[in-house]
């Protein structure tokens, strides 16, 4: 059974339909890319995968025991967290509230599972460091760790290089890649649609009629996939 399954879903949002008929399967350890223009439906597929809202049609269905509330999620920042005041090592490990139960306090797996995904974040070194003094790269980090915290199964990104420089975005995306390989099924709305065909397995893209669900390399040779990625590289 697929990890993730949609079908037939419908999407509305602020009582117009902006997505209609969407079915596909995310297999265990793939890395999807969620692109289209604005107002396609991305953000909104998006919270009806974490049951933030409802499905206007069709259903999505979970396998492998995964609930939404167990899916790691990392939103586009705001100027609220940019300047959270609290440590990195605070940050991340907030992520494991969701296994913690009815424990008041952290115990030794919640810390040592912070402790891990710092040390393959690269933040370890900075774990004391006050969340609102990094740089913007850096916060990106942490807040991946935090996300891979609440997680054992699948990630969900929000446009999760938006503010970064192209070095940072380039050096972010190779971290995605390392934890995607470590087994991560990974679903990520970009805007980048250069970027997401070059890092992702597969694309699922809104905006285009019928819409293209498929692998990315199938998607780099498609008609529509020929005239977006023509219309990025100008």
């Amino acid at each position: 059974m697929a990890l993730i399954t949609f079908e037939s879903v419908g999407l509305s949002y602020g009582g117009d339909n902006v997505a209609h008929d969407v079915s596909f399967s995310v297999q265990t350890g793939e890395f999807w890319g969620i692109i289209g223009e604005n107002g396609s439906g991305k953000t909104t597929l998006m919270k009806a995968l974490l049951g933030l809202i409802p499905c206007a049609s069709g259903r999505i269905v979970m396998g492998e025991g995964l609930k939404p509330n167990e899916i790691g999620y990392l939103p586009q920042q705001s100027v609220i967290q940019k300047d959270f005041p609290a440590s990195v090592y605070e940050v991340v490990l907030s992520g494991t509230i969701g296994w913690r139960g009815m424990k008041p306090f952290y115990g030794k797996q919640e810390r040592a599972l912070a402790a891990e995904n710092m040390e393959l974040l690269g933040i370890l070194p900075i774990a004391k460091k006050s969340y609102q003094e990094l740089s913007g790269g850096q916060q990106q980090r942490v807040l991946l760790a935090r996300a891979l915290c609440a997680t054992r199964k699948c990630l969900v990104l929000d446009e999760p290089t938006t503010g970064l420089d192209p070095v940072v975005t380039a050096e972010f995306y190779k971290l995605l890649n390392t934890v995607n390989e470590r087994g991560m099924t990974i679903i990520m709305v970009s805007h980048d649609v250069e970027e997401a065909v070059r890092s992702c397995s597969h694309i699922l893209h809104l905006s285009c009629h019928p819409l293209y669900i498929g692998t990315a390399a199938e998607y780099m040779n498609s008609p529509i996939g020929r005239k977006y990625l023509k219309e990025t590289a100008l």
